[in-house]
């Protein structure tokens, strides 16, 4: 494996993280490459080095974000509802800037919808309509209704400012999917 040089890495952090501070604070059409490379405190070459352009810089964000979560999906497998939503939650939490950015100020509405997709395949793993509450049931209802439930109370939380801390909500939305799913 090759050696990442920290000095491309930290620049790349410093343009991402730029990018997402700009979104919260003036919507990500109003944004320019010159801004953010101010606020990254890097040169437009550097930002053009590695990204196309802001929408490429953007959905290599997106993606980012979705790769760590499908990550921690494939961690959490052995875990019961709770622990493994306890996760989630930390993880929104860690994040709560471009999360919050993303779902609740209608940042990107492209992500939301990446976001619901990439639950619904999550959760498509986890319903049962062969047995129990959930037998005879439409495979494709339960799965569409549980990820909507779940995108609607992450958008929720993080919009009120996490109310409750992460393992709280987890419990909370642990005990509800364990009533569905």
């Amino acid at each position: 494996m090759p050696k990442v040089d920290r000095r491309i890495v930290k620049s790349q952090e410093a343009i991402k993280k730029a990018l997402v501070e700009l979104m919260s604070e003036k919507g990500f059409d109003n944004i320019t490459i010159q801004d953010i490379a101010d606020r990254a405190n890097v040169n437009r070459g550097t930002i053009y080095l590695h990204y196309l352009d802001k929408f490429d810089l953007l959905d290599k964000i997106m993606e980012e974000h979705i790769n760590n979560m499908s990550n921690f999906c494939e961690s959490a497998a052995e875990m019961d509802w709770i622990e493994s939503t306890v996760h989630c939650m930390e993880y929104f939490e860690s994040n709560y800037l471009f999360f919050s950015t993303m779902l609740v100020s209608e940042g990107a509405p492209y992500f939301r919808n990446r976001f619901l997709k990439f639950n619904i395949e999550e959760f498509k793993n986890d319903v049962d309509i062969t047995k129990g509450k959930n037998a005879g049931q439409d495979e494709e209802v339960i799965v569409q209704f549980v990820a909507t439930a779940y995108v609607g109370i992450v958008e929720w939380w993080l919009k009120n400012g996490m109310p409750e801390p992460p393992r709280v909500m987890a419990e909370k939305v642990g005990d509800l999917l364990e009533r569905i799913v």
